[in-house]
């Protein structure tokens, strides 16, 4: 099934209106082609600094704009992220994520973001992180640390985006990728379903990543979780239908990507999950917490995927592949690293 090279909004926007049944057939074929379709990546993450953030992202309640009642919490130490790790690990993630509430890491935070990234690729685990902008050096900072990913969402398409976030624009978004990926870092870069967009701008966002010079690795495709004292607080309900069409779009779009199941979800029935399975979704955001907002526990999770014949993908420390690292990581758990971060200094 061929593939354009470059998308155009006819050609999304037909997608988007094919009947639903045919959609998912569609998209189940192309999954399919690239994909073990029982296979599921499971990632974890996890707020490494909490809250106070800047920015004036409209759905967020780590925005220190916005009264939600959150705590904000400093840079975490980084025996306490390892420690974390190794439990995602052990409940059966192969990546794990660090999240910072910043526009931008400052340098007093780069030799910790280092260790941090170090240790969990000493643990067998894929490294990602999400901590705004970056600048060239650190981005080829963290790629000599080993990070196999960076986080940075589009969010919505290029029209609506103005009107949830103002403090930081649609170029700058793309210009942080152009840096990962020149780095030699993965890219993952989705959005949010649910911000009161139009299908038109659904369209537009999955437009402008497949259409990226190399679309991202992983598409995480969130449905918004509504937050009181956030501006979105009293949005709509996400038409389920919808949720799961926006995935099968995604899929066709971007047949060698992961597409994951990313917020939303505690807010979605098993029956929603499993369409979204089958509409190509191949991975989820795994444990209790998805940085400030819930998430289904791990033995929800796997209870759907014994319903539904899911396996989880191993990690290399599972497959026998990583005993050097899993040592190595054991060491730089037990051990005085020497870096603790300064809180003064914040």
């Amino acid at each position: 099934m061929a593939h354009p090279s470059r998308w155009t909004m006819s050609q999304v926007t037909a997608l988007f209106e094919k009947p639903f049944l045919e959609l998912l057939y569609q998209a189940q074929q192309v999954h399919r082609q690239h994909f073990d379709p029982r296979q599921v990546q499971v990632s974890t993450l996890l707020s490494i600094k909490t809250g106070a953030c800047p920015e004036d992202c409209k759905y967020c309640p780590q925005s220190a704009r916005y009264k939600t009642g959150l705590e904000s919490e400093r840079l975490m130490e980084v025996e306490q992220v390892l420690i974390s790790a190794r439990k995602a690990r052990d409940a059966g993630s192969t990546r794990f994520c660090m999240g910072a509430a910043w526009k931008n890491p400052h340098e007093r935070d780069m030799p910790y973001l280092e260790e941090m990234v170090k240790g969990v690729k000493a643990l067998g685990l894929e490294a990602c992180m999400t901590l705004g902008t970056l600048s060239d050096d650190q981005a080829l900072r963290l790629s000599q640390a080993g990070l196999d990913y960076y986080n940075h969402n589009l969010d919505t398409s290029p029209e609506f985006y103005g009107n949830i976030i103002t403090t930081r624009t649609y170029q700058e978004r793309l210009d942080t990728l152009d840096r990962v990926r020149d780095a030699g870092i993965k890219v993952c870069s989705g959005g949010i379903v649910g911000l009161g967009e139009t299908v038109t701008d659904r369209a537009g966002l999955l437009l402008q990543l497949a259409n990226l010079p190399t679309p991202p690795e992983s598409v995480p495709i969130n449905m918004l979780v509504k937050v009181k004292g956030t501006p979105l607080a009293e949005n709509d309900d996400v038409d389920p239908f919808d949720f799961i069409r926006t995935i099968a779009v995604a899929r066709i779009m971007m047949p060698t990507s992961h597409v994951r199941l990313s917020a939303g979800r505690e807010q979605m029935n098993e029956q929603t999950q499993a369409m979204c399975f089958m509409a190509g979704a191949n991975s989820i955001f795994y444990g209790c917490k998805l940085l400030t907002t819930p998430n289904p526990e791990e033995d929800n999770d796997l209870q759907l995927f014994r319903k539904l014949g899911l396996n989880p993908q191993q990690t290399a420390v599972e497959a026998g592949d990583n005993e050097q690292q899993q040592r190595l990581a054991e060491q730089l758990l037990n051990a005085d690293t020497g870096l603790y971060y300064n809180a003064a200094a914040l």
